[in-house]
């Protein structure tokens, strides 16, 4: 903490309030959410009086300071926003309120979330108790400034802050035009063009094969059992797929090139080769397509990435149930099949533009986490008197 400002108790400048009213059955109230590591204070719900067992809660305030009883320690606290002014809390919350003419509430906001103050929370009483008690909170230790100095240490960092925000929202504006130009590529190279025949699945695939249904296990009772979780990214760690028992595994075996899709879920549609993989099965929430003749699988796996293939399973996809692709619905699919030559050169423009695109996002990936280091870097300095 800074060597130039005081240091002081936080119940110097905040006063443990514990007030509590009877819940109304014929009202609404609304529930606030400690988040932890110090995430801030969202609405968690809405709900009627008549729903809340406990019939006595406190009333929280816009600005006062919010701390739970038993997640503390793990960063369960916060400044109450104005949008949940009047949100109630149970007694394993406390509250406390602010003397703004002593300390600025954007400046507390901002000290709690250094590791200065996180550490005297995760501190604080035996280790084998998690919860903490208020007088804990009022024996934590603040720098303190004069109001003056607090407000411009609050203004430099929201400045700087503002300038991390801007950078993180051109980073994701940039991969997000990079993604939308691989999205219209791809529109583009599946546009049907004379010498081209639009062919259904089954005019050059195996009819589409579910899944084996059995439980997974991380005994090695039997081949490696392929699940839609275990495809990340397009990528398979298949050292971390689990196996199934299946004691006749020929007709759910997969083999190099072939395609699996998601049926069910959020991953809806999506489409993962097989590139090479030990002995293994694919389980029943997936699809697999196996290519006889005359189409590339590269081909066809960037065909399944494209407008075109989305827009004809869209259909499928709505509905008031939760969304699914069925085998029927792959074989009835039509696809622009492109002369050989043709194949190759689609496959070789839009495997170069996604590298483009993966190598951006890596990019990003690390500029994120540069931008991520460079708020507590500035919450360190700004409360040491260095900013």
């Amino acid at each position: 903490m800074s060597k130039k400002w005081p240091i002081v108790r936080l119940g110097e400048v905040l006063a443990y309030r514990k007030e509590f009213i009877t819940i109304n059955d014929l009202r609404a109230y609304e529930r606030p959410r400690v988040q932890l590591h110090v995430k801030g204070i969202v609405l968690r719900d809405r709900v009627p009086g008549a729903l809340i067992k406990t019939k006595t809660q406190q009333v929280c305030r816009s600005g006062e300071f919010l701390v739970a009883e038993i997640d503390a320690k793990v960063g369960g606290f916060g400044i109450v926003p104005e949008s949940l002014d009047g949100s109630i809390v149970s007694s394993h919350y406390f509250l406390f309120v602010l003397n703004e003419s002593k300390i600025d509430r954007r400046f507390l906001d901002f000290f709690i979330r250094t590791p200065a103050f996180r550490e005297q929370v995760a501190a604080q009483g035996s280790t084998n108790y998690a919860a903490i008690r208020p007088s804990h909170v009022l024996g934590y230790e603040v720098p303190l400034p004069l109001p003056s100095e607090q407000r411009r240490i609050v203004a430099r960092i929201e400045e700087l802050a503002t300038h991390i925000g801007e950078a993180r929202t051109l980073r994701e504006k940039a991969v997000g035009e990079a993604e939308n130009l691989v999205t219209s590529a791809r529109a583009k190279a599946f546009e049907p063009k004379p010498g081209w025949a639009s062919m259904l699945i089954t005019d050059f695939c195996e009819s589409p094969q579910y899944g084996y249904t059995e439980s997974a296990s991380q005994i090695p009772i039997g081949p490696r059992f392929l699940r839609i979780t275990d495809i990340q990214d397009g990528r398979v760690d298949w050292k971390r797929v689990p196996f199934c028992r299946c004691p006749d595994p020929t007709k759910y075996l997969l083999k190099a090139d072939d395609l699996v899709f998601a049926r069910t879920g959020a991953t809806t549609g999506k489409s993962f080769v097989i590139r090479d993989c030990p002995e293994a099965v694919f389980a029943s929430y997936l699809i697999r397509l196996r290519v006889r003749h005359t189409v590339s699988v590269d081909y066809l796996y960037q065909y399944f990435q494209s407008p075109s293939y989305w827009g004809q399973i869209a259909d499928e996809k709505k509905g008031t149930g939760q969304p699914n692709l069925n085998g029927s619905k792959l074989e009835k699919l039509k696809i622009p099949i492109a002369p050989p030559h043709e194949q190759a050169r689609i496959i070789d423009e839009l495997d170069a533009l996604q590298a483009e695109v993966d190598a951006l996002k890596r990019l990003q990936g690390e500029t994120s986490r540069e931008l991520d280091a460079l708020m507590p870097s500035i919450l360190d300095k700004a409360f040491k008197g260095e900013l």
